[in-house]
This record gives structure tokens, C-alpha cells and sequence, in this order.
């Protein structure tokens, strides 16, 4: 399993249209593994699961079988759906190489079917399949309607010449045809040779309660090594890490720890390469990792990662018109001294412009972030007690 070319794949789309349905017959495991989730039926947290992909002489599979030749390594981030949760559903996008953007056939394009495949341009993710859902629930005439709907609708996006794949997934039909258009996907060139950079999407303490002392697991971060190579044994630094109050200030603490185990999937790695979503258990307090409390955050040999900064410049490119509504307003330029939200790989946090010039703006930032020049940032605006994404930039220093 080790040569396996892998891709890191986000599923997007409106609440409601099948994303968590899919996940589970692509992979077998139900993504929504958070009881407040289960209760009410949404995704809230970015879910996870992975995937072998075979070659059979019948074309492509998820089951193993002793004709059946492994050729790929898949692993899927169920991003929320729901229009309150985007600005976690833009950290998903910050984690992937590729995406699924499903439709439902009986219900067509929403708002936020809009504003997800906008969130993925502003994320640079060019590669998209596109899965016309619930097929089963619609006449052979309404479901060649939503597809003439979907073309148009993807006309001159990122997603124009995407594959339109119809599909069922609760009667399993044509889950097939998902996975050779995912071995289609051409792998991403991964960068070895750099400082590694983790980002952390989810944080964990994996002990039941009760466990003896002596049997205690380290903190474990989940997340994706968007490039470099960490090992077993590596001592790293976590930035901003740990965030406190002091004396009416807020206070944040670089954490420094050593990688005990790597995982991806079941399986446990000596070390880690660019690609697939990945597990690291650390000799951290298990305390300090609890309930997502580093997500957010990033990784890096320890004294390598960039200084956190409290601003931040990006080339900005605005959308024509907001997103995530059923008005089709346009989107008016940037403001001397307006608040934006920014997402900046799985950090989300709140600027004030306070320089421009023509497309380039200066914001000073409430919480400071770690980044990279080149990384693509999510903008978002306040319209009607909503955050919408208004359009991306480049960070240019």
C-alpha cells in the first residue's frame, strides 16, 4: 500500500443533498461520528474517511478481492453543507486536492450549492466531480432538466468542464463510475524538499475515560502535510498553540512535542509525505489536544515555522456578485477600515482593512495566523448578520 498514488478528495454541497449518504457507500463509514451531529442529521465538524480503490477486469471497485488490483488511496473530507457552518466548510477546502459537489437532482442548485463550488475557486481546487444526486427520486425528463441546469450553471467557473456523474447513492448507482473519475485525477506534484507544514483541521484525546496512567496516549492531531516529510521521533513545534489570558491579554504559546506514531488510515507509517489526511500521536498532554482545541494550528520541525503575524497582504480577487443568497447582489469593492473574515488554511480570523491600493490590501487581524506566501485566503463579508464569501486572495509577503 505504500507506492499508492493518494489524493485527499473534499465532498461539498448543499445540506441535505446526499453528501453523507455518498461518503458512506464510497467508503463504507459514516462520517457524521459527533452525537450533536447524529441528532439533528447535519454535518458540524469536518468528518473523515478513506479509501483503497481497485481494477478488476469490470472496471473500478472499493473492495478487495484477489483479481481486484489496488491503484489508488483516497481519503475523503466531508466539509458541512449547512450556510452557517461555511467558514468551516472553507478550512476543509484548504486540506484538499480535489472535490466532489453533489447535487440533488430533485432539488436542483442552491444557495449554498453556489457559494461551495465559489469557496473551492477561492481555494484554487480545479479538480471537481460533479455528483448529480437522488436520481432514483426523479422522471428520465426532470433529471435531464437538472442536468442542462448544472452545465449552465457551471459555465465559466472552475468547474465547466467537470464531469457530471448521475448517481443514486442510496440504492448504490453508479458509486462505480465516482471512483474511476477519482483515479482520473491527475496527482498534484508534492513538494518534498521543503520545510514540512502541517495543518490541523481536528484534535483529539483518544483515552476512554478510566484508562490507567501508564496505558495513556499522547494528544493526537489529524490533519494533512501539505508539504516536506515528518518522521517518527521528530520533535516539532505547534504555532500559535496554546491561547490563554493574562493580566487582560491574550497570550499565545508555541507548544514543542515529539511525533510517538503516524497514521493513515489503519495503517501506521514511519513517516509522512504529502498526500493523504494523517493522524500523528504526540507525547503532548492529551488535555491540551481535546475537543478540536488545536485546529487551527500548524506543525512544523521544531524552529522552522514562519513567526505568527498580526497582518497580513493579499492580492484580492472579488466575485461579481454574493453567493449563499437568493438575491443576486453584487458585490461591492473593498473599504478603508471594513472588517473581513479571512480563512487562512484551517484558521479563521477576523481583519480590519487598513491599506489599499488597487488590488492589493493590508489587514490588521484580531488573532494572529501562520502562513505561507502563496497561500489562497477565503474573504468573507457581513451581509444581513451573515458571513459570505466575497471573493479570495494570494498572500503576497
Amino acid at each position: 500500500m505504500e507506492e499508492l498514488p493518494e489524493l485527499n478528495v473534499g465532498v461539498v454541497g448543499h445540506i441535505d443533498h446526499g453528501k453523507t449518504t455518498l461518503l458512506g457507500k464510497l467508503t463504507g463509514k459514516f462520517t457524521d461520528t459527533h452525537s450533536e451531529e447524529l441528532k439533528r442529521g447535519i454535518t458540524i465538524k469536518l468528518g473523515y474517511a478513506d479509501i483503497v480503490i481497485y481494477k478488476t477486469n469490470e472496471g473500478y471497485t472499493n473492495k478487495e478481492s484477489k483479481d481486484a488490483k489496488p491503484i489508488r488511496y483516497v481519503s475523503f473530507i466531508d466539509a458541512p453543507g449547512h450556510e452557517m457552518l461555511m467558514a468551516t466548510m472553507l478550512s476543509g477546502a484548504a486540506l484538499i486536492d480535489a472535490a466532489i459537489l453533489v447535487i440533488a437532482a430533485n432539488e436542483g442548485i442552491k444557495p449554498q450549492t453556489e457559494e461551495h463550488l465559489m469557496a473551492l475557486q477561492a481555494r484554487g481546487i480545479k479538480n471537481i466531480i460533479i455528483v448529480q444526486n437522488k436520481i432514483d427520486l426523479v422522471t428520465k425528463e426532470k433529471a435531464i432538466e437538472n442536468y442542462k441546469e448544472i452545465k449552465e450553471f457551471v459555465k465559466g467557473t472552475i468547474a465547466e468542464n467537470s464531469p457530471i456523474i448521475p448517481v443514486s447513492a442510496q440504492q448504490g448507482i453508479n458509486i462505480d463510475k465516482i471512483l474511476e473519475a477519482l483515479v482520473n485525477i491527475e496527482i498534484p506534484e508534492r513538494d518534498l524538499e521543503s520545510d514540512p507544514f502541517f495543518i490541523i483541521a481536528r484534535s483529539f484525546d483518544i483515552n476512554k475515560p478510566g484508562t490507567e496512567i501508564n496505558n495513556l496516549k499522547g494528544g493526537v492531531l489529524g490533519g494533512v502535510l501539505k508539504k516536506g516529510i515528518l518522521k517518527e521521533g521528530d520533535e516539532i513545534e505547534i504555532k500559535p498553540g496554546l491561547v490563554f489570558k493574562k493580566a487582560n491579554q491574550i497570550i499565545y504559546q508555541t507548544l514543542t512535542t515529539k511525533i510517538k506514531s503516524i497514521h493513515k488510515g489503519k495503517e501506521r507509517r514511519k513517516e509522512a509525505k504529502p498526500g493523504a489526511s494523517l493522524s500523528i500521536e504526540t507525547t503532548l498532554d492529551p488535555s491540551l489536544t481535546k475537543s478540536d482545541s488545536l485546529s487551527g494550528c500548524v506543525v512544523s520541525i521544531k524552529g522552522r515555522l514562519p513567526e505568527m503575524k498580526n497582518e497580513i497582504s493579499l492580492d484580492v480577487k472579488l466575485f461579481e456578485r454574493v453567493f449563499g443568497t437568493d438575491e443576486h447582489e453584487n458585490v461591492e469593492d473593498i473599504n478603508l477600515n471594513e472588517m473581513l473574515m479571512l480563512s487562512v488554511n484551517t484558521t479563521i480570523t477576523v481583519g480590519i482593512v487598513k491599506s489599499k491600493r488597487s488590488n492589493k490590501i493590508t489587514l490588521e487581524l484580531k488573532t494572529p495566523v501562520v502562513y505561507l506566501k502563496g497561500d489562497s485566503v477565503g474573504i468573507s463579508r457581513r451581509i444581513k448578520n451573515h458571513w459570505r464569501l466575497i471573493g479570495y486572495g494570494t498572500v503576497c509577503e
